[in-house]
Formats: structure tokens, sequence, C-alpha cells
């Protein structure tokens, strides 16, 4: 099996970046523009293999999206499956969004099917939960592939447990197409709310209306509505960007990430925060130019105890980070990052391996920083996240170089992260020159 050799980077970490737009805003604006009539402009554009899923997906049920220099138009129409057959590739984001986008289907039902690793994820909640409002299903054992019958959900009260905001999103984008008014409900505990306020804020953007009941698990949403075509600039990826911050973190650095002007609506903003009370110094440039990291070599310094719930997708990185920084740091809640890609939780938890000392307490990984960490052979699960992860901890390994599986997971959200390693003088690849 191919690897990605990671050796040590002991010099400093000094450049300009273009932050990449942001895969959470942009499915969601492709698949939208996808459901309205007239054609929707987005600013933005991603070679994330996930995102070519969706429009892959969209191209199946017969929707033209044309890439132009910045984004994409988007011509909303009837879904009209090509051949019946809708092909997810390996994102649980573009099968549970759209799953239930199948019972607008004319002429055919629609069969989604995708990579084997996401056959495995969990869709039965949301199959479930998408028969209670009326939309017909057939799949064994709530597994890919799944078939879809035409005809619009009709609609009322439908519980999901709230495990993973996918589920409740994908209830939502479809229930504006219902014949009477849907209450969904999440049942606790929920996760991921940070998700789904995102993908209702952005349907409210094409014209959708959703009414949240007092609590924030609770939504209505009425009958008999249609998405409006739009304009939309899609915001930067902190997502991606919390590498770099990261990185930013772990070594004396002068770094500038444009695009970035604040927290913006990404579910994911609050690792400024976090970075910021790990005691990094991040200043908006007044010009325009983005968020600037500049320090001389600061050791984060922790005692933080964090709440993981709405954030999963950070454990990857964060747990890097709290490995390397002063004090003790507990990442809570960390239960939703068992069920994406892979078990976050166990990948992480190779930082052992490293001479990290991390622990899975329940629902908690309770991490003591180190001083350095060491070389080792790690497996990334063919997860993005904990491939990217695993690279930064390599790079701060004092002793011996680290041997990454399934070295392409990367290109699934962020194909532009060793290019960017490179732009603030960081060679994965070969060792460097002590400073």
């Amino acid at each position: 099996m191919a690897k990605t050799i990671v050796y040590p980077h002991r010099g400093e970490v000094k450049g300009v970046v273009r932050v990449p737009p942001s895969k959470y805003h942009l499915h969601r604006a492709l698949i939208f523009g996808s459901l309205a009539d007239g054609e929707t402009v987005i600013r933005g554009k991603s070679g994330a293999l996930h995102i070519k899923d969706t429009l892959r997906s969209l191209q199946d049920f017969g929707i033209a999206v044309k890439p132009t220099e910045d984004g994409y138009r988007v011509k909303g129409g009837p879904y009209k499956p090509r051949n019946g057959k809708i092909r997810v590739g390996s994102s649980g984001s573009t099968l549970q969004f759209m799953l239930g986008l199948g019972s607008l289907s004319e002429g055919r039902p629609a069969t989604y099917d995708g990579h084997k690793a996401l056959r495995e994820r969990p869709i039965g909640p949301l199959l479930e939960a998408l028969g209670a409002v009326g939309i017909g299903w057939q799949a064994d054992r709530h597994k890919m592939p799944v078939t879809i019958a035409p005809g619009r959900p009709r609609g009322g009260l439908v519980q999901v447990p709230g495990t993973l905001s996918q589920w409740i999103s994908g209830l939502l984008i479809a229930a504006p197409f219902a014949a009477a008014d849907t209450v969904i409900e999440a049942l606790p505990p929920v996760n991921e709310l940070t998700y789904v306020r995102l993908t209702i804020q952005m349907m409210r953007q094409f014209g959708i209306v959703i009414e949240e009941e007092p609590g924030g698990a609770r939504w209505r949403v009425p009958a008999g509505q249609t998405y409006r075509a739009t304009e939309i600039a899609i915001e930067p990826d902190l997502s991606s960007s919390a590498f770099l911050l990261a990185l930013a973190a772990l070594y004396p650095a002068d770094l500038t990430l444009q695009g970035i002007a604040g927290k913006g609506t990404h579910p994911e903003n609050r690792v400024l925060e976090i970075v910021e009370e790990l005691g990094i110094p991040l200043a908006y440039d007044p010009a325009g130019e983005g968020l600037r990291i500049r320090h001389a070599g600061i050791r984060p310094t922790s005692g933080l105890d964090i709440d993981m719930r709405d954030i999963p997708d950070l454990i990857p990185v964060l747990s890097v980070v709290a490995a390397l920084s002063r004090g003790q740091t507990v990442l809570r809640n960390i239960g939703p990052g068992r069920m994406k890609e892979s078990n976050r939780v166990k990948a992480m938890l190779q930082l052992n391996k490293m001479g990290a000392r991390i622990e899975e307490t329940g629902d908690d990984l309770v991490i003591e920083g180190v001083e350095r960490l060491k070389g080792a052979a790690i497996s990334t699960y063919n997860d993005h996240r904990v491939q990217m992860a695993f690279t930064l901890a390599g790079l701060r390994s004092e002793d011996g170089v680290s041997a990454l599986t399934y070295p392409n997971a990367y290109r699934i959200s962020y194909p532009e992260f060793f290019r960017h390693l490179e732009a603030v003088g960081v060679n994965v690849r070969e060792p460097a020159l002590s400073r």
C-alpha cells in the first residue's frame, strides 16, 4: 500500500495562502440551486472530491451545472434521473442531503449507491424518518444501495435521533415540497446543531420559510414552498483553515490566510476562538488581506475544556494541537466523531504511538500535553481529516519519520493541502534544514 512519508519540519511557517471556499456551504448551494426555478449563480469553486460527488449526483438527476471561472451556474428544474442510478461517491453529505429529494423524481425511481465505506455509514434513522413523512424507500439492512420512490412527501410530525446533523438536514431540505406542514423533532442528545443552523440559514437565502420552536431542536416547515434562484458568494472554509491555524500554532509563524474576515456563518468558526484561547495571537488585516498569525515561537497553553458536540469535525486537528500544548485538554461529547468517514476517536488514539498522552474516557478525550512527538506508522483509515491531522503531528516529530496510509485522502475535502504547506515553507516529503 502506498504511503505518505512525513519528515520533521524544524523551521518556521511563513507565507500567504488563499483559503478555499467552504465545502459545507457549497454542497448546500449546489443542491438548493438545483431545486429552484431559474439560474442560481454561485461564486466559489472547489476541486474537493466530495463536491465532485454532489455535482455528479445532480448530473444523474438531469440538472445542468455549468462551471464558471470563479464558481458555478446551476439551472434548476425537475429531477429526471437519466437511468435511475444516482452516484454519491464517498460523500455522506451528498447522500443524506439528497436522499429525500429522490421523491421528486419524474418518470422512474432513483437508486443511490456509492463507495464501499459509505455503504457502511448509518442511515437507518434517516430512512425511517423519510418513510414517516410519506417517502417510499427500499434498502437491504438500511444500507446503500437505496431506492427512493417518486411521490412527494405528505408531511406531518416526524421524530429523528439528534445523533447526526445530516439526518435532520436531509429532512429539512425535502420538507418544503410536502403536501402538509412538516414538523421535525430531534430527539436528545442533539449533536452538531451548528451544521443544522447552516442548513436553515442557507435555505432561507433561497426563499424557504422555517420556523424554529423554543429549545432549538424542533422545526416547522410550511408546506407547498418553492426554492428561489439567487446569487450567493461562498465563505472561506474554516474547517480546512483549521489545519493551517494549527500549523501556525505549533511553529514560529508569520502566516496570512486570505479571505477570512471573521467568524462568518461557518459551523466550525469556534476554531478561531480556541486558537486564541491557546495563547496564539490572531489579527484581522484592516486592508482586507485576511487573518494574520504572527509570533516568534509561543508554545500553546491549554487547560481547556471543549465541548465537541457541535464541532466533531475538529476532533482530529484539535487532538494534535492539544497533544503538544502545555497542560491538560479535555474534548467532551466526542460521540459524533465515531460516526464519520472513520471512527475518528479511535484513529486519533494512535497519537500515543507517537509519544502523546491521550486517553478515551467515556465520551471524552483527555489529553496531557507533551513537549515532543516521535515518528510512527499510522493508519489514516482513508479519512481526510485524520490524514491531515497526522501530517501535522509527523511534521512536529522530533525523532524519525512518519508513514501514513491512504496518501490521497486529503483530496476529499482539501486538495490544495500539500501545495499550501509548501507555500508556507513546509516540504512534507523531504527533510527540512534547521534554521
